[in-house]
């Protein structure tokens, strides 16, 4: 996209900081380009699969993964295909609509999801591929098809059921013997996947998943007090460790006991870090531009932490403010990056733009 109209759609958010940028029709087609593209797009490609033996060598990751080979790694296809599904959902007026059919239709191809499936018991130490951050998208991605009344979207939902099947399997043999959650700013993050978990069992009535997820959401988290989050972030980090657990417990627990447990969870000096512009110094290295993301990311947790909030507590203005900083400042580096940023940033953006 060229400079010139990047400054007519994007110099709103930067001028007026206040207010809060909206996924118009304009802005849903300019992201939508970048897992149209990159779906299609074998390479480069950073492939998680371990290989057990010569005869696996040769094999390309359209060969491993028919459906998600594209966008650089499996979970970042994954999550492009659920920010299609989510815009043909909910914006089915776009000019861009058949485009996004064709390339849907071909991802979920029956044959194509059956592989996927299949690579899960095919090859030997696939039980920690993608887990937990890859199985999180998988499951939205579930979820947002299961959740829609459309001829297409039934059939899509069907094809991807084998590979739902495994994921779950997989989770629900995992969880329980997770001692330990994971508390970093990247793909491992527990509480991170644990939201879109949490969020599928309940879109879908799975009811004895979102008992165990809350277990374990509570056993892990419950009890923290006084998060460091004033160390936060890291150099490649897209998440906030300290926020995705707090969009977690207020999914867990009811409204005043989430109150109770959240003034326990932060002190006032990493309240105020949490709440600074991630500094991105070089947009075309493939690890610094994750902190891109952390905007993107910042601004969905802090967004529904407000709404989780009564109207008197002090946060619950202060969040939602800063998520409007966080998203004017995310949109507009989202097309000034390379490959390392255009294979995923879009579909973040999707989902924290949405109310």
């Amino acid at each position: 996209m060229k400079k010139s109209l990047l400054a007519i759609v994007f110099s709103p958010f930067v001028m007026f900081a206040q207010e809060t940028p909206k996924l118009t029709d304009e802005i849903a087609i300019k992201l939508s380009e970048k897992p149209l593209h990159c779906i299609s797009q074998e390479y480069p490609n950073k492939t998680a699969h371990i290989i057990n033996n010569s005869g696996e060598v040769p094999l390309s990751p359209k060969d491993l993964h028919p459906s998600f080979y594209g966008c650089f790694d499996w979970h970042s296809s994954v999550h492009g295909h659920w920010m299609l599904v989510r815009l043909l959902k909910t914006k089915s007026d776009l000019s861009i609509t058949k485009d996004i059919e064709a390339v849907l239709d071909n991802s979920f191809k029956e044959e194509n999801l059956q592989t996927e499936a299949d690579y899960f018991t095919k090859y030997q130490l696939t039980g920690t591929f993608e887990r937990t951050y890859g199985w999180a998208w998988l499951l939205k991605l579930d979820e947002e098809l299961a959740t829609w009344n459309h001829p297409k979207a039934k059939i899509w939902h069907q094809n991807l059921k084998p590979l739902t099947d495994k994921i779950l399997n997989s989770w629900k043999t995992y969880l329980p013997k997770q001692t330990y959650p994971n508390r970093t700013g990247v793909h491992p993050t527990t509480a991170f996947a644990m939201v879109f978990a949490l969020d599928w069992a309940r879109a879908t009535g799975d009811k004895a998943f979102e008992n165990q997820l809350i277990e374990k959401a509570k056993y892990f988290y419950l009890n923290n007090t006084k998060t460091p989050a004033y160390l936060e972030p890291d150099g490649s980090d897209f998440f906030s460790p300290s926020l995705e657990i707090a969009d977690l417990m207020r999914r867990v627990l009811p409204q005043k006991e989430f109150i109770s447990w959240l003034n326990n969870f932060y002190e006032k000096r990493s309240l105020e870090n949490i709440e600074k512009i991630p500094v991105v110094s070089d947009l075309s290295d493939y690890q610094t531009v994750h902190l891109v993301g952390l905007s993107f990311t910042k601004a969905w947790c802090m967004k529904g932490i407000a709404k989780s909030l009564p109207d008197n507590h002090p946060l619950k203005k202060e969040f939602q403010k800063t998520a409007t900083v966080f998203l004017n400042n995310g949109l507009p580096l989202l097309f000034q990056g390379n490959y390392g940023g255009d294979h995923w940033l879009a579909s973040f953006a999707v989902y924290a733009l949405e109310d």
